[in-house]
């Protein structure tokens, strides 16, 4: 940049001029990090494709991206006493939750570990991509989120959900599925994908202080016709071009609750009060034995 032309940048010999937005939004997006984390075996899945486009859109759109292409990292997804280097501190009675947060404090953790650790602590926006296998997700992918969102490093009882470590990070799941989308409705014979994805949008990712945004969701791609998946991966690169300035889902604030032993963790009793005569509960997850609000898990509040 010059004083004489302070939208202008030089770039080696050749100089390029832009106007002070697309200067401001340059600069922001230049600094951002995504790390996508893929759960497929197959190279010519369309799991793939989606991780292929994202990479595309979000490059064209100058963000840094990292991969955990898990299969092809064989990652290990199985817990155990081989997550932690060195002595244990209680070798007679494993328990996993302590014993990784204190090899965490004191650099003792696995290396492949260790690494994914470095994605996520670098990364501005985490997208997952995978196919939903059984209601929930790949095992592969529950064992990266139970070996890599350990104890202090992901969560403590003083830093969860929206005070979690995570709370200046965005994130969103990319799924496909087997069914369609008619049986994840509210008359399907699946049930409501809004309750499918609260242990995974709240209990996970929420949990450890991640913006959730609108999950990505591909309904039924083994038999959308080539025409239709095309339209889709072409949505979603649209979609990626800008979101960053998308709205996150809405979940229960923290200071809603006592958040202490003593309390229960509870909602407190004037916020059960506010709420006695709404006819909705506060999240799929909060729901206070009402009615759920709609699409709570699908779509951001407008």
């Amino acid at each position: 940049l010059t004083k004489k032309n302070p939208h202008s940048l030089s770039i080696l010999e050749g100089t390029l001029t832009l106007s002070p937005f697309s200067l401001h939004a340059w600069y922001v997006s230049i600094a951002r990090k995504a790390l996508i984390v893929l759960a497929h075996s197959e190279k010519t899945s369309f799991n793939y494709a989606m991780k292929e486009a994202a990479v595309e859109s979000l490059k064209n759109k100058g963000w840094e991206v990292m991969e955990s292409d898990l299969y092809a990292m064989n990652f290990n997804p199985i817990i155990s006493r081989k997550d932690i280097t060195g002595k244990l501190k209680d070798p007679e009675n494993f328990q996993l939750a302590p014993e990784t947060a204190l090899a965490y404090k004191e650099g003792r953790l696995s290396p492949d570990i260790v690494a994914e650790q470095k994605k996520l602590e670098a990364a501005d926006l985490v997208i997952f991509q995978f196919p939903l296998q059984w209601f929930g997700v790949p095992a592969i992918l529950k064992g990266w989120f139970e070996r890599v969102l350990i104890p202090e490093f992901a969560y403590t009882y003083a830093t969860m959900y929206d005070n979690g470590p995570f709370q200046n990070k965005k994130t969103l799941l990319s799924i496909t599925t087997g069914g369609s989308g008619s049986m994840y409705s509210l008359q399907g014979v699946h049930g409501d994908m809004n309750i499918i994805l609260w242990p995974i949008q709240s209990g996970i990712l929420h949990f450890c202080g991640f913006q959730v945004l609108e999950p990505q969701l591909a309904y039924s791609i083994g038999h959308t016709p080539l025409e239709d998946r095309t339209r889709i991966l072409e949505g979603w690169k649209k979609r990626l071009d800008t979101i960053w300035d998308e709205t996150p889902l809405y979940f229960a604030p923290s200071n809603l609750f006592d958040l202490n032993f003593q309390a229960g963790f509870l909602l407190k009793k004037e916020v059960q009060e506010e709420q006695k005569n709404n006819k909705f509960g506060l999240t799929v997850g909060h729901h206070l034995g009402k009615c759920i609000p709609t699409d709570n898990q699908v779509k951001a509040r407008k």
